[in-house]
């Protein structure tokens, strides 16, 4: 596997897409589907788009902002990664989509603020449980932190027709995950 370094051109480009990809994907859905879970501790999808409604609020850009100005000087503060189940409950989701475009529309534009990022990647910040971590490590796990929660949808959706499938779900990997 290649080694790849971020690239804040890029990782925008990834989140730019993300609240597209969500709404296509989720708007106007039936509710069975948006409340499909994987098992029984996992999250809803419903659940997984507030959650990062709650994270595009609280955590990136706050933190990118907390590492530009305070440095390593500044813990970044506690995320409560269960917040959005009380604070969006019973949210539907064309509120919660609108929501999360909103906030991550306003994101872009400050991470657009912050001008060139490069030679900015390597400041580091202080993180409550990891201690030090670089801006590029941050604004990284943003992109990746996208795409693991869309894969989260996906696959409880997935499993909405895991029994449906009848013999095909032997080769329908995302049903085993």
């Amino acid at each position: 596997m290649t080694r790849v370094s971020f690239d804040p051109i890029e990782a925008r480009g990834v989140l730019a897409r993300t609240p597209a990809v969500l709404r296509a994907l989720l708007s106007g859905l039936p509710v069975a589907w948006l409340n499909t879970k994987e098992s029984a501790a996992a999250w809803t999808p419903l659940q997984v788009l507030g959650h990062l409604v709650e994270a595009e609020q609280v955590l990136w850009i706050p933190r990118a902002r907390s590492i530009l100005e305070h440095g390593a000087d500044a813990v970044f503060p506690e995320f409560d990664r269960d917040a959005h189940l009380v604070v969006h409950d019973g949210r539907d989701a064309d509120d919660l989509l609108a929501l999360f475009e909103e906030r991550r529309e306003g994101s872009l534009a400050q991470f657009d603020a912050f001008g060139p990022l490069v030679d900015s990647l390597d400041l580091e910040g202080r993180h409550p449980a990891f201690g030090s971590v670089t801006l590029g490590q941050l604004l990284s796990t943003w992109v990746v932190h996208d795409l693991a929660h869309s894969r989260q949808i996906f696959r409880a959706m997935a499993k909405h027709y895991r029994d449906a499938v009848g013999p095909w779900r032997q080769y329908l990997s995302v049903l085993e995950e």
